[in-house]
């Protein structure tokens, strides 16, 4: 028996039975909810303690960042519409029709992200609508927050439930 042989046998490297696979399934929920609109939540959290300067920067951030969203949504956002959903319909045939692990794995990482990319864009539509500034801007981001913590929780325990039955599933008796 090689190494490769050795580590292959100790690391289960199907994905629901990896450990690296749910700590990345952390990592992308943690980095998500962190993350609103491309500003760290601290800054919000900050701006709304001591004001001033840290509120500017917030306002700045997410002007700049729902511009952004804003010109790639107009720009190509049907594409990227068509693009995620032929993704996902491939990834939900691949891993759940033909029974492909790492497609039911990747499905269950990216369906629940495309959600909160659609998130992102309904909140800047509204920010940018609203012309939010100060406190409202700060509880338009808030919101957000908890909706994607909430997105987190229901996808982590879908996530959850199904790796677990595929893994008793498995289990070789």
């Amino acid at each position: 028996m090689d190494w490769y042989d050795s580590v292959f046998e100790f690391i289960d490297m199907r994905s629901f039975s990896n450990l690296w696979y749910w700590i990345g399934l952390a990592v992308l929920w943690s980095t998500a909810s962190h993350w609103i609109l491309g500003v760290p939540f601290d800054l919000v959290q900050r701006a709304s303690r001591d004001g001033g300067e840290a509120e500017r920067d917030l306002q700045d951030l997410v002007r700049i960042n729902t511009n952004r969203i804003g010109y790639v949504i107009s720009a190509s956002g049907h594409w990227l519409v068509a693009l995620v959903c032929a993704l996902l319909t491939g990834l939900l045939i691949t891993g759940f029709w033909y029974k492909f692990e790492f497609a039911q794995a990747v499905f269950f990482l990216a369906f629940p992200m495309s959600l909160v990319g659609a998130l992102n864009v309904w909140t800047s539509r509204r920010i940018v609508a609203r012309a939010a500034e100060g406190a409202a801007l700060r509880k338009l981001l808030g919101r957000h927050r908890l909706i994607t913590q909430l997105l987190g929780v229901v996808s982590i325990f879908i996530t959850g439930m199904y790796g677990m039955s595929q893994n008793v599933l498995v289990v070789e008796w």
